[in-house]
């Protein structure tokens, strides 16, 4: 069976992104090695290793891929991220300075919080009915 195992988030700064994704939303940092052209590869993924759905964490070269930082998505929610214990999490990720945009909400699909990540970029943090 086939998945997806990477998608690319452009950011600013390596080092700043770790931190976000790794302390405020508890990633684990799975890869980070130095590059020939001076850039890094940079994955991190929320889950144990071997389940796929890293972040491949790629600083922005040049202004067109800088003005997409926080914007990857064109300001619609463009990531979401399974909670098996939403309370828990929520409370963990607002504790650690996550910008929550609403407050949790139950929907037939399950709870649900939008919050952005620190580029700006909009997230679900949910916890899926069933």
């Amino acid at each position: 069976m086939r998945r997806i195992a990477l998608v690319t988030l452009v950011v600013d700064d390596y080092d700043e992104a770790i931190r976000f994704y790794t302390d405020a939303l508890g990633f684990r940092l799975a890869e980070d090695e130095p590059r020939p052209d001076g850039s890094r590869w940079v994955v991190v993924e929320p889950g144990a290793p071997g389940t796929g759905g890293g972040l491949l964490l790629a600083r922005a070269k040049g202004e067109t891929q800088a003005a997409r930082v926080g914007d990857q998505a064109g300001g619609r929610v463009g990531f979401f991220l399974h909670a098996d214990d939403f309370a828990r999490d929520h409370a963990r990720m607002a504790a650690a300075g996550v910008t929550f945009l609403e407050e949790p909400r139950r929907e037939p699909y399950g709870i649900v919080a939008v919050f952005q990540d620190l580029y700006g970029n909009r997230w679900d943090l949910l916890q899926p009915t069933g």
